[in-house]
């Protein structure tokens, strides 16, 4: 039974899962850490977490005592605590982590844990979020209907993992198993690459027109909607880039030649065939 949780990464993912658990019944102990003094006080402040570890070494002590370890960070910091926590927990524990690239990781997961005197490692990822991180944005609803995706690398899950899965389903989010690497190419399509095409715009929009007050007056709900991406910082977008980088670059080169056939049919019949194809799309959803 799942008595103790460890949530490393207080941010909004982590901070919304420890409220979603509250929310959803649960009535054991959940601490965590952050390396943000600022976050972590937050997320004990709104009670996403009990107990706080005040440094890392705090936070590796508390892990040999968690039932399950919750990574809640960018992919590179995942894969840095994986090496530190592989040190310190052992079987019947459960590590699992909501990074937005998988590959990597599971890569890692296979050197370090799944084995018999070893702690279970599942990877997840929560297809949930804002444009903007932080505790202070937390709320218990995040994952309410969303899809939480999981990338198993072992074949016989572990009674805690079976639980934990059973938590997801708690807390309002539906869930589905992939490969690691489908994973990586279909969340470069409908994640990654819509990020970059926000990014890019709103970078264009703004050395091209600054600050220009016709911007504000003139653009409307569709730039708003088309560039609220576009406010999401580096440091949420930097780790992605760099371990799902050939996926994204075949996403963005498949989109430049798309831009280039509709440039290239402004004035003819392609651009109605291109329309009817994007009407097609959005009928389905």
């Amino acid at each position: 039974m799942i008595e103790r949780i460890l949530i490393l990464g207080t941010g909004l993912i982590g901070a919304s899962t420890g409220l979603a658990l509250r929310s959803a019944g649960f009535s054991g102990r959940i601490d965590g850490w952050d390396l943000s003094s600022l976050e972590l006080g937050a997320a004990r402040q709104m009670g996403a977490i009990e107990g706080a570890a005040g440094n890392p070494w705090g936070a590796l002590e508390l892990a040999r005592q968690a039932d399950v370890i919750l990574l809640a960070m960018p992919v590179l910091a995942i894969k840095d605590w994986m090496q530190q926590l592989a040190a310190v927990t052992t079987a019947g524990q459960l590590i699992t982590d909501v990074g937005s690239t998988k590959l990597e990781i599971c890569e890692l997961a296979q050197t370090l844990f799944n084995a018999p005197d070893k702690a279970a490692f599942l990877p997840g990822h929560p297809m949930a979020g804002k444009e903007s991180g932080g505790a202070l944005l937390a709320e218990g609803k995040l994952f309410n209907g969303a899809m939480w995706l999981f990338t198993p690398t072992h074949p016989e899950p572990t009674a805690i993992e079976l639980e934990w899965r059973t938590w997801i389903g708690f807390i309002g989010a539906r869930t589905l198993d992939m490969e690691p690497a489908r994973h990586d190419e279909i969340c470069a399509w409908v994640s990654h690459l819509p990020q970059m095409l926000s990014t890019a715009l709103a970078a264009l929009l703004e050395d091209r027109f600054g600050d220009a007050p016709e911007i504000a007056a003139i653009g409307g709900r569709a730039l708003r909607e088309t560039t609220r991406l576009g406010a999401s910082p580096y440091s949420m977008w930097r780790d992605v880039a760099l371990t799902n980088t050939s996926p994204i670059a075949e996403t963005l080169h498949a989109l430049e030649q798309r831009l280039a056939h509709v440039r290239e049919n402004l004035r003819t019949p392609g651009l109605r065939d291109e329309f009817s194809l994007a009407n097609k799309f959005r009928a389905r959803r």
